[in-house]
C-alpha cells in the first residue's frame, strides 16, 4: 500500500489519540462541574460551559450524559485542581494545569518530565509574572459586524476581539476578558444569542522568548509529554511566535 497509505495511517493514529486525550480532559472537568454545582446545565454555568466545550471538539453525546450522570453518585471521586510552574531549557517557562486523584502520583510524574528533558520544576507562584489568566472565548462570525459587537461587549468585560484562523484554516473569533469576567461574558454571549466553540480560562504570556527552532523542539519535548499524561488538563508556554 505504500509510504502515502502509512503516512495517512500515522495521521489519522495521532487525530484519534489527541481526540481521546480530549474527551477524558472534558470529562474530568464534566465531573468536577457537577461536584462543584450539580448536575443541571440550566443552572450550573461551569458544567454549561463543559458541555459546550465537549460539543465544540465532537465528544459523543452519550459519553457527555454518562460522564454527568457517572459524577453525580456519590461514589464518584472528585478532583483536586492543581498547578505546576517550572522551565525547560533556554528559559522557557511551562505552567501545568491538573486534574487528579492521586496528588503523589501526578507531581512524581511532572517533575520527572521536566527532569528527563533538562528542565527543572520550581515553586508555586513564580511565574505568576508570566503569564496572566484570562477568559477566552470563540465562536464562528459568520456575516455578523464584530465592530458593532465590541461595543455591545464592552459592560461584558471586553479587552479584545479579534478574528484567526483555526486548525482548518476556517475563521474564528476569538474574545479576551478578564479572568473574573467570565461568567458575565458568558451571559452576555448567551443573551445575544451567539452560540460559542469554546468557553475556556486560559494562560497568556506576558513576556515571551525568542528561541531558535532546535531549541524550541528540544524545549517542546516536555510540553508533549505533559500533554500525554492523563492527569494533565492543559500545559502553557512562552515561546515567541
Amino acid at each position: 500500500m505504500g509510504r502515502a497509505f502509512e503516512f495517512r495511517k500515522e495521521r489519522k493514529f495521532k487525530r484519534w489519540a489527541k481526540m481521546a486525550v480530549q474527551f477524558t480532559r472534558l470529562g474530568k472537568e464534566i465531573v468536577m462541574a457537577v461536584k462543584a454545582g450539580g448536575p443541571n446545565v440550566e443552572t450550573n454555568s461551569r458544567l454549561r460551559t463543559a458541555v459546550q466545550n465537549a460539543k465544540a471538539v465532537n465528544m459523543p453525546k452519550d459519553r457527555v450524559e454518562a460522564a454527568i450522570k457517572r459524577a453525580s453518585s456519590r461514589d464518584e471521586k472528585d478532583y483536586d485542581e492543581l498547578v505546576y510552574e517550572g522551565y525547560a531549557p533556554h528559559g522557557i517557562a511551562i505552567l501545568v494545569e491538573t486534574a487528579t486523584d492521586n496528588t503523589n502520583r501526578t507531581v512524581a510524574n511532572v517533575r520527572s518530565y521536566f527532569t528527563k528533558f533538562g528542565g527543572s520544576l520550581g515553586k508555586t507562584g513564580s511565574l505568576d509574572f508570566v503569564f496572566n489568566r484570562k477568559s477566552v472565548f470563540t465562536f464562528e462570525p459568520g456575516d455578523r459586524d464584530l465592530e458593532e459587537l465590541e461595543f455591545e461587549l464592552i459592560d461584558a468585560g471586553l479587552e479584545e476581539l479579534f478574528v484567526e484562523a483555526d486548525e482548518e484554516g476556517k475563521d474564528i473569533a476569538v474574545i479576551h476578558t478578564a479572568y473574573e469576567d467570565f461568567g458575565k461574558m458568558q451571559k452576555t454571549l448567551e443573551e445575544l444569542g451567539i452560540e460559542t466553540k469554546s468557553a475556556k480560562l486560559e494562560r497568556i504570556p506576558v513576556t515571551t522568548v525568542d528561541v531558535t527552532e532546535e531549541q524550541a523542539v528540544e524545549a517542546l519535548k516536555i510540553v508533549d509529554k505533559l500533554e500525554e499524561d492523563d492527569d494533565v488538563q492543559a500545559v502553557y508556554h512562552n515561546i515567541a511566535g
